[in-house]
């Protein structure tokens, strides 16, 4: 017949010995423990053979209150460049101004009985078509070095 143990005679684990461990760790976080303290606790730990002696690593520091954990911060909003949608939309409108001059000019050229006239809706579309076509090369040069 085997004499009953008692539970500060069991053998400690290497589980039990880690959460003495983190115990300590957290009191010499608090200011509980100073760093030699601590340095020469966490090597008793490890060299504990029972629960008792684990136990009594921890005998004389303040319970640790378990703080719940601050909400992680929102992720940060990611705001979409709005360049290329503006330019989409300037781009449409001066295709839609050009078509329109272009259609006029071939109306004009069509039904005036004098021929061909002079291309005039060039006039109106090739400037402000260049300053785009400037803009959209250097909206994509900004966005290749982003």
């Amino acid at each position: 017949m085997s004499l009953p143990v008692r539970p500060e005679d069991m053998r400690a684990s290497d589980a039990e010995r880690e959460v003495v461990q983190q115990l300590l760790h957290r009191a010499h976080a608090d200011g509980s423990l100073d760093l030699a303290e601590f340095d020469e606790r966490v090597v008793a730990v490890w060299r504990a053979k029972t629960r008792g002696e684990l136990v009594a690593l921890t005998a004389d520091l303040p319970q640790v209150v378990e703080r719940p954990l601050p909400p992680p911060p929102p992720p940060p909003v990611r705001v979409k460049p709005r360049g290329p949608s503006a330019l989409k939309v300037l781009t449409t409108i001066w295709l839609s101004v050009s078509a329109f001059n272009f259609a006029i000019w071939l109306l004009v050229s069509v039904l005036g009985g004098e021929g061909v006239v002079h291309p005039w809706f060039l006039w109106v579309a090739m400037p402000s078509g260049a300053v785009l076509g400037v803009i959209w090369l250097l909206v994509g040069r900004d966005r290749a070095a982003g």
